[in-house]
This record gives structure tokens, sequence and C-alpha cells, in this order.
């Protein structure tokens, strides 16, 4: 005689609907997986100097400008001079944008969303320590405007904040690519033959082969690197 068994009503699963700024973010991610043929390079970043800088301007700056602040101004100028990196891939064609907008990744509640900081390269340091503060703050409280959040011919996503040491982001088409920042982290660094302790950050290229090529991204990627690690030029 066979044995009974137990018939349990499977427990109802707490299903959850997508926001409509979910739903977008959604669409906009499938979309870049499934139409974007990809590639990633990675840099370490030597940041002794941008961690000195950053020192001595919170003693002179309110509010003082962050090492992401750094990041997109770096990327501002270091796009200034790649404009294929700043394009947008459309209709079997690319197009080369005249501004330079910098959009950043902010983690909202239930939300990713990337302000924008507009005409970077042709603004300070500080303007763009300011600006992010403030965008950012919107973001998160639900208070940013649809004009804050569009436009960006480029992004940044920075993670670094997490602990997270170094990773690649999704695309945001029609994007031509996204900076990935890991967090600035001591560790055992050679220089001039000798072992020491240095600051170093890992940034990571997701870009569209579409558009750059492997020597594109690299050249733009090391310009970023340099102008990280000589920051005083961030100032001017």
């Amino acid at each position: 005689m066979k044995a009974d068994v137990e018939k349990q009503t499977p427990s109802a699963d707490d299903r959850h609907g997508l926001t409509r700024i979910q739903q977008r973010i959604a669409t906009r991610m499938a979309e870049s997986r499934a139409t974007i043929p990809d590639f990633s390079l990675e840099v370490d970043i030597d940041m002794d100097a941008c961690v000195v800088l950053r020192a001595e301007l919170a003693a002179h700056a309110d509010p003082a400008p962050s090492i992401n602040d750094m990041v997109i101004k770096a990327c501002a100028l270091a796009l200034a001079g790649h404009p294929r990196v700043n394009g947008s891939y459309r209709d079997g064609g690319f197009e080369l944008h005249d501004e330079v907008n910098v959009g950043f990744a902010v983690a909202a509640p239930d939300a990713l969303l990337v302000p924008v900081i507009r005409d970077a390269v042709n603004k300070r340091l500080a303007e763009i320590a300011r600006e992010a503060r403030a965008l950012a703050t919107k973001a998160r409280e639900g208070a940013i405007t649809p004009p804050e959040l569009s436009g960006a011919t480029f992004t940044v996503s920075n993670l670094g904040m997490f602990g997270i040491t170094r990773f690649t982001a999704v695309i945001n088409p029609p994007q031509a690519a996204i900076l990935a920042v890991g967090a600035v982290q001591e560790r055992a660094v050679v220089r001039d033959g000798s072992l020491t302790i240095g600051h170093t950050m890992s940034a990571t290229l997701a870009s569209d082969h579409r558009i750059l090529y492997g020597a594109d991204a690299a050249a733009f990627l090391a310009e970023v690197r340099d102008r990280l690690q000589s920051p005083i030029g961030l100032l001017l």
C-alpha cells in the first residue's frame, strides 16, 4: 500500500510590479545587453595626488570636491579630445556631440538614476562638486526633474563607497561608453624599484565596438588615468 503524500499549498510569492522608472531602466538595460557589442578595458590609477589635493581643497572649499567629482572632471577633459567616446550610435551610424554632458549614477530608493552635469568640460571642479551634490540630493529625495536626467553623452558609475574594488558597468544606450570606478584603497605598489604603500583605484571602461575600437578606448582611458595622476590640471 502506497503511503499517502500530503499535499501542501505553496506559499504565495511576494510579487512587486515595476514602477515607471524601473520599467524604463529595465528596458534600456535589456536593450544594451541585446544590441551593443561591448568590450572592456581596465587600468589601475595611482590616486595619491588626488587624495592629497582633496585634503588641501577641504580647507578652502565647501563642499570639498570628492574623488568622484575629480573623475567626472577628468573624463570631461578627456572626452573633449576624444569625440568618438563622446558620441552616440543611431540608425546604423554615429553622432558626435558638441557638448560634453557627463552623467553620474546615483542609487535612489528602488531606482538607479543618472543626473547630468551639462557642459562639464567648461565647468570648474568646484562648480561640478556643488552641482553634483545638489543633483544627487534631489535624486535620492525623489525631487529630480526629467531634464536633469537627460542629455548625457557619457556616464560615470562609482561603487567605491560600497567598498567595491572593480566592476564593469552596462552602457546606457545610445552612449558610446561608460566608466566604472572602484574604491580608492591603500595597496602595495612598486615605485622606482622599491615596495611602498599607495592609494590605488581601478577604472573599467565599457565601450560600444560599433563606434570605438580598442585603440580609441585605450587612448581615452589612458588620458583619464594621466589626468587623475596629475590632478592639478583639473583646477585650471
